[in-house]
């Protein structure tokens, strides 16, 4: 074998290891369930608080919201919401007064933007259903009035898109906190006298996270 011969293998072998070398050097492409145990998977559970105006007055939500945490960068899960609003309504049925009371849930997909951050962003999104109804109240009743159980003057269900942002504090390892707001879209409302859209409009939220993060 010539010089030629010789000088020209080593050129390809160098080229072809350094190729090589560069292709090894490559971050990976990441998926959920392929990368030999890199990926982390952890999970929460929430308390959330919210208030909110619904058909022009104050209410006030209580509710719960958590699931699968993915590689720290996205959850799935489950999210439910329950309200009742201010007890103001003297028209909506002769002779009594009653209240706005319902509540809804669905499926969870929040997004987390810079999780290690002390600080960081968080974009929950609720998507599902509920139903809503004028409940009457009798202020002397109580959960053990069997006889006397507050009466459902009329009832809707509905669907709803619910997108938000929050902003997320690190607390402990186990605890984050998330301030944040909502906006709720649902579909038409059928109930008497009130506003076909009366459940669309903003939220100011307030979470308690626990989990594995």
């Amino acid at each position: 074998m010539n010089m030629k011969k010789i000088i020209g293998l080593i050129i390809v072998m160098g080229l072809f290891t350094i190729t090589y070398g560069q292709e090894r050097t490559k971050p990976e492409i990441r998926t959920l369930f392929g990368n030999d145990g890199e990926t982390s998977h952890g999970g929460y559970g929430a308390l959330t608080f919210s208030y909110a105006q619904i058909d022009g007055k104050d209410a006030f939500m209580a509710g719960f919201k958590g699931g699968w945490l993915i590689d720290h960068h996205f959850t799935f899960g489950l999210a439910g919401t329950g309200f009742v609003n201010n007890l103001q309504y003297q028209n909506i049925v002769y002779n009594s007064t009653v209240s706005l009371a319902g509540g809804y849930g669905g499926f969870l997909f929040e997004p987390v933007f810079a999780p290690f951050s002390p600080v960081h962003v968080a974009f929950p999104i609720i998507l599902g259903a509920g139903g809503i109804a004028y409940v009457e109240y009798d202020p002397n009743w109580n959960e053990y009035d069997y006889y006397n159980e507050p009466k459902v003057w009329d009832a809707n269900t509905f669907f709803i898109f619910e997108p938000g942002v929050e902003l997320e504090l690190n607390v402990a390892r186990f605890m984050r906190i998330a301030i944040g707001t909502s906006y709720r879209l649902t579909s038409r409302l059928n109930l008497m006298q009130t506003d076909s859209y009366a459940l669309n409009g903003f939220s100011g939220n307030l979470s308690l996270k626990f989990g594995k993060f």
